[in-house]
């Protein structure tokens, strides 16, 4: 299977390192000293699941350098999203899928627009990996599993290919029959997760143990469910309560990508997180306080340090 990384970060520098080095055919677009480090010394892996060196790797910053692919693994962040889109079209043939692992649930919204409803498929991954340094990949956890499926269910020989491109990656995989529905689940968990890291600037272990914190965690997530479920998406009322649960499993040393940037002075994502669910609660008639909380608050550093 011919794959290009679109975004050669945590997420897709990880899962495009294991499918390389299964026999997958993979391109990885990147920039910087990311780009340099890869070409100069190939793209690793350190994971408690087994160190992975991928070398001779294909790389470039510009995605019309590595040809078509039979899928774009999209893994930009998500201001990057729409110009992104745009240097991507010369790898997408009449077939080929884009499938974004990004957060959030405007993305693919964005990616329809520009390349055409029938190229895109909808994706979450969860995992946490992060670039350790130029070139390093770095996952903690044992947790690597990537959700994906056509939009309406179908299971098309696409997803099929790419569901066993990931078996023999040794990468936990599912094809869920509603990804819209598998989208917002995540999306419930991660809105609460980055903004109540980032905005105590702790990780989900001192959340989850302090009596009104914890209840913040869970009303942040309630709120995107009464959200979800106004948009039509058939989420159980009582959704929030149950992620609380998943949530005490994870390691307390687990935190956010928003919240590490926020520790970098890089830009954050809130506007494509909680900002989305303040607006659609403003137009659905719902009231999202604990949202607009993390919203108008992290708004001070969302365009990062150096704006």
């Amino acid at each position: 299977m011919r794959i290009v990384v679109m975004g050669t970060g945590g997420v897709g520098g990880y899962f495009g390192a294991r499918l390389a080095t299964s026999g997958c055919d993979v391109g990885f677009v990147a920039r910087g000293r990311q780009l340099e480090a890869i070409r100069s010394q190939g793209l690793r892996v350190q994971s408690p699941l087994g160190d992975v060196t991928v070398t001779q790797v294909a790389a470039s910053d510009n995605p019309a350098e590595l040809g078509r692919a039979d899928l774009v693994l999209f893994g930009v962040k998500l201001w990057d999203t729409a110009e992104a889109a745009q240097l991507i079209r010369p790898l997408v043939g009449d077939d080929t899928a884009v499938v974004s692992f990004q957060n959030g649930v405007m993305k693919d919204d964005i990616l329809k627009e520009a390349l055409g409803a029938k190229h895109v498929i909808g994706g979450v991954a969860y995992i946490a990996a992060t670039i350790a340094e130029p070139g390093v990949i770095r996952h903690t956890g044992t947790m690597h599993k990537l959700v994906f499926g056509e939009y309406g269910g179908a299971l098309t020989p696409r997803i099929e290919r790419f569901r066993d491109a990931c078996v023999a990656a040794g990468i936990d995989v599912e094809v869920p029959p509603s990804i819209e529905q598998a989208i917002w689940e995540k999306f419930v968990f991660l809105v609460a997760l980055s903004g109540t890291t980032a905005l105590a600037r702790v990780p989900i272990g001192p959340i989850r143990s302090n009596e009104r914190s914890r209840a913040f965690f869970q009303d942040v997530m309630d709120e995107v469910v009464q959200v979800a479920r106004a948009e039509g998406v058939p989420l159980a009322a009582d959704f929030a309560a149950k992620r609380i649960a998943f949530a005490d499993q994870l390691p307390p040393t687990m935190t956010s990508s928003m919240h590490g940037d926020l520790d970098r002075g890089s830009r954050l994502e809130v506007e494509w997180l909680s900002g989305d669910v303040v607006r659609r609660g403003k137009r659905l008639g719902i009231a999202t306080p604990c949202n607009r909380a993390i919203y108008d608050l992290l708004s001070i550093h969302s365009a990062g340090r150096a704006a």
